[in-house]
């Protein structure tokens, strides 16, 4: 129980510090903090975390400070590490209560057995649909028995193309605005692709769950 405190705590104090002081590093960042690349990592890694500024905003500014190649990588990978921390901070302080939620019904149950069996390209496929909330992904992977290093692999793949996008529109309202409308059309193509491809992929799965064992 005090380890669950402990982990509360602290998550919820950097979250009040975040809150507190984030519009101040965000003006730092938009006045040149930029140039402290590793420092920015951090800030972005913050920012995914604890998302009191919508981080499409965040990748956008990034995208427009550094260019489209590198505004990506620091956006994705504040984005991952943000990720995994969350998982580490579910996953060590309240997985035990997570199982008995998880087993507590039984339809829950037997989708989460299908989840654990189908862990990493479920988690790379939500990934790559930006509405389903990350939140959501996050602390259910946590939650359930997939493999710490499926979900860090999976998810932070998963997360490429968004990040991309952001800092990619970033880039372009400042330096070619002309390209966001192209830029947005050519992701809503690939969303549809992918989702497509996911319920098809979800079917299949489903089916071969449900074929009687031999």
């Amino acid at each position: 129980m005090n380890r669950k405190i402990i982990i509360i705590f602290i998550y919820l104090l950097v979250a009040l510090s975040i809150f507190v002081y984030g519009e101040g590093l965000l003006v730092w960042l938009q006045e040149g903090g930029t140039q402290f690349v590793l420092l920015t990592m951090v800030l972005a890694t913050l920012f995914a975390l604890f998302p009191i500024i919508p981080y499409p905003i965040i990748g956008a500014l990034l995208g427009a400070a550094y260019g489209g190649v590198l505004g990506s990588a620091v956006t994705w990978i504040g984005s991952s590490l943000a990720s995994i921390i969350m998982f580490v901070f579910v996953r060590y302080g309240y997985q035990d209560w997570g199982i008995q939620l998880l087993n507590r019904y039984r339809s829950l149950a037997k989708v989460t057995r299908l989840f654990e069996q189908n862990a990493f390209m479920t988690i790379f496929m939500t990934r790559l649909i930006p509405v389903i909330p990350s939140i959501i992904v996050n602390i259910y992977s946590a939650l359930s028995r997939v493999r710490f290093l499926s979900y860090a692999i999976a998810s932070s793949l998963g997360k490429v193309p968004a990040m991309i996008l952001f800092a990619t529109v970033g880039n372009s309202f400042v330096h070619n605005p002309s390209q966001i409308l192209l830029i947005a059309g050519a992701y809503a193509v690939f969303l549809a692709i992918v989702y497509s491809c996911y319920r098809l992929w979800q079917k299949a799965a489903v089916k071969t769950e449900e074929l009687p064992k031999l």
